[in-house]
């Protein structure tokens, strides 16, 4: 049986979470971590996703231009 969305780097799965409550925090969604998502606009949780990307991106960026 094939396994999808297999983690790379298992321990990761609790940085990434503090990251998201963090940028949730940044865009007004203070109680993020405890609310039902499903009550959220998509555009709401979509900004938390996009703003999530775009911050990793940044830190690779970095990264490999040695800064």
């Amino acid at each position: 049986m094939a396994t999808y969305n297999k983690k790379v780097v298992p321990e990761a799965k609790a940085a990434l979470n503090q990251m998201k409550y963090e940028i949730a925090n940044e865009l007004g969604l203070s109680n993020y971590q405890t609310i039902d998502k499903g009550n959220l606009t998509a555009r709401q949780n979509g900004y938390v996703g996009g703003y999530m990307t775009k911050r990793l991106v940044e830190m690779a960026e970095k990264q490999l231009s040695g800064k």
